[in-house]
């Protein structure tokens, strides 16, 4: 019987540390926090975004950090499979827009007691409020681990410590210290899907308000990079919200570049509409409301906390009255509409991501079985890789498909 030894209880290092209790092997899984999968109770909201329902195709095209390498794992265990396998072990999800997969009954709490109850059930050791503080190499071979209590030596261990967002989860960058120590490389580590914080001092005024179906787009060079539509969120430092977080892992990679000047936010309130369409639509309420001041006659376009602001982008009087507004200040309100700017400030802290972006080398890792080339018996997973995907379930489902493949290499080896 082989024995495996999993550093850190988060969602790859539960799946891992079943999936070889299931297999057979003995297995100790080792986390310093006093209770299990913390940072996956707060994703989705404390819902738990398991998966999306979307092809696998989408999901290699929805990690712009390394997403190639994580193709081979995915052929091995994909979100089908990762459905099946949850399942089978009693827990049953649902599918919301955009594909999200979640518990059927919203609670995050209920994957980590499915884990628990599946990985004791298999036999599997856990020990809570320990730390490790050394992986134990001996002529380029793992040998097992040094905790803060004890020495466990084991045939392999499987690194799943998570990066260095929600440190309070116990994310604070352990593994990445233990992978350098070995001789492992540690890219750039920066935030990942994390809000943004903006120049503009009205952004306070609109705390809390949520906008649907907005296209925000990055502007740098006078070009667009990126853009997504979706749902967003003003905040007292400036956006935050779906599209906000994906689009964050663009501005992180423009702030590595030399030369790319200010970096500005582009709002489009009304993407559905082209330019012509939206003129009409104002035209009408223009119309409807022609003996009002502008301020009272945007409440059908508008949500009135957002009026006196776009008013105020367009260049325009909120007590002039509606009959007596040129077209060309007319087209000026409709070119805000569809251009509402925010400048960039800076990101929020890397504490505050979602995930983190940067990590272990995947260079230095075989993508069929998720082992280390340069210590054998070494396997990571999830987050501590530099591997980072977009919301929606995408890196939860990385975490389980490379901690899934792990599991599996460590316990047969080659013969699997």
């Amino acid at each position: 019987m082989k024995h495996i030894i999993v550093v850190g209880a988060g969602a790859a290092g539960l799946m891992a540390a079943t999936i070889a209790a299931r297999e057979g092997a003995k297995v100790t899984l080792l986390e310093k926090m006093n209770m299990v999968g913390k940072k996956m109770g707060i994703t989705g909201k404390g819902r738990c975004n398991i998966t999306n329902d979307a092809p696998i195709a989408d999901f290699i095209a929805k990690t712009p950090g390394n997403g190639k390498f994580l193709m081979s794992a995915y052929q091995q265990f994909d979100n089908r499979d990762l459905l099946e396998l949850l399942h089978s072990w009693k827990l049953e999800t649902k599918v919301e827009r955009g594909g999200r997969v979640f518990p059927a009954s919203d609670s995050a709490l209920d994957v980590r007691n499915m884990f628990m109850r599946v990985f004791k059930g298999y036999g599997g050791i856990l020990h809570l409020n320990e730390a490790v503080k050394q992986i134990i190499v001996r002529d380029g071979i793992v040998k097992g681990v040094i905790t803060d209590q004890e020495t466990y030596y084991g045939d392999a261990v499987i690194l799943a410590t998570g990066g260095l967002s929600y440190p309070l989860t116990g994310s604070t960058g352990d593994g990445y210290k233990m992978a350098k120590d070995i001789g492992h490389t540690i890219t750039d580590l920066r935030p990942s899907l994390v809000p943004i914080e903006t120049k503009e001092p009205w952004v306070k005024d609109l705390m809390g308000l949520s906008l649907r179906n907005v296209e925000l787009s990055v502007v740098a060079k006078e070009k667009v990079q990126a853009k997504q539509f979706g749902e967003m969120m003003f905040t007292h430092f400036g956006i935050t919200g779906p599209i906000v977080l994906s689009l964050s892992h663009t501005v992180g990679k423009l702030l590595k570049k030399k030369n790319m000047g200010s970096i500005q936010l582009l709002i489009n309130l009304k993407p559905a509409l082209t330019v012509e369409q939206l003129d009409q639509r104002v035209q009408r309420d223009f119309i409807t409301y022609s003996k009002k001041q502008l301020v009272n006659g945007l409440k059908d376009l508008l949500p009135q906390r957002l009026i006196p602001v776009i008013i105020e982008l367009a260049g325009l009087a909120p007590d002039k009255f509606i009959n007596q507004i040129s077209r060309e200040e007319r087209m000026q309100l409709v070119y805000i509409l569809q251009h509402m700017p925010l400048t960039f400030k800076q990101m929020r802290p890397i504490a505050e991501a979602i995930v983190t972006a940067g990590g272990i080398s995947v260079k230095e890792f075989v993508p069929k079985t998720m082992e280390s080339k340069l210590v054998k018996g070494l396997y990571a997973t999830g987050e501590v890789l530099d591997v980072d995907a977009f919301t929606g379930g995408y890196n939860l489902q990385a975490a389980f498909a490379t901690a899934y493949v792990a599991a599996q290499h460590a316990v047969y080896g080659d013969k699997k």
